[in-house]
């Protein structure tokens, strides 16, 4: 289980991966259009962590993206032990 601080800590990360991210615009010069998508993955020594950022011009693509997340969140929760 995670504890508090290192949860502080895998945000501050993720934060400053992303804040990274956005400065440099040569990391949107090809993106389509109409959707986009970018996801960072880290771990230490208790775990692993990722995030997913998407954008899309149809909610649909989002929402569908939300379902399958809830739908493995709903499946991991059920397969882990009591607490």
């Amino acid at each position: 289980m995670i504890e508090a601080q290192d949860a502080a800590r895998v945000a501050d990360a993720l934060g400053r991966n992303l804040a990274g991210v956005a400065m440099d615009r040569s990391n949107f010069q090809r993106l389509p259009d109409t959707f986009w998508g970018y996801f960072a993955r880290g771990h230490d020594a208790k775990g692993t962590f990722a995030v997913i950022v998407t954008y899309s011009e149809d909610g649909r693509d989002v929402d569908e993206l939300i379902k399958m997340y809830e739908q493995w969140a709903a499946n991991a929760k059920a397969k882990s032990p009591a607490r």
